[in-house]
């Protein structure tokens, strides 16, 4: 199949849409599709936040986030959380969101999210417009309902959201190989 070049880009999709909250005085949510796994032992995850963001002040200052995994039916409050800034908005009350206590960290998760990662910044890089957030996942929540029969996380049930070049898309059916 003949292909096409072009300049280099940000065209690794699908991407997770996460909802994450940092802040402990007064939390903020950041909506981010810049987030991943980054490392197994320990576990970590990664999240890139420019540093003109609310949020990037409140993850330096506190030193903990919670990576919350939404479900498509909070497609309004994610996409809401990513047009408006905590500066001028408390996003919790404007989306309908509730704050929970997370267990390992002072930062709050989100209650209507199924999945949450508790994360604790081991280090940040900065790399140009974006700064990387390395965080340890030093617990992980999930909503009882989703356990499955051997104890695991049963994510395909969470019916949780990506990201795909400018669009939020529900994850998809499971393929048989």
């Amino acid at each position: 199949m003949a292909k096409i070049t072009r300049q280099g880009s940000t065209a690794l999709f699908p991407v997770p849409a996460v909802l994450v909250t940092c802040g402990v005085e007064r939390p903020n949510i950041i909506t981010l599709a810049w987030a991943g796994t980054v490392c197994s032992q320990p576990p970590m995850v990664g999240i890139g936040v420019r540093p003109e963001r609310h949020s990037h002040h409140l993850l330096r200052e506190v030193g903990e986030f919670v990576v919350n995994l939404p479900p498509a039916d909070l497609v309004a409050a994610v996409n809401r959380c990513g047009t408006v800034s905590g500066r001028d908005y408390d996003k919790f009350d404007l989306c309908g969101l509730t704050a929970a206590p997370a267990s390992q960290v002072r930062v709050p998760l989100i209650a209507e999210c199924p999945i949450h990662l508790e994360c604790i910044v081991r280090q940040t890089l900065s790399l140009g417009t974006h700064d990387l957030f390395l965080g340890e996942v030093v617990a992980v929540q999930a909503d009882e309902a989703l356990v499955s029969a051997t104890g695991g996380i049963a994510y395909h049930r969470a019916n949780l959201l990506c990201y795909l070049a400018g669009q939020y898309r529900a994850m998809g059916e499971r393929l048989k190989i």
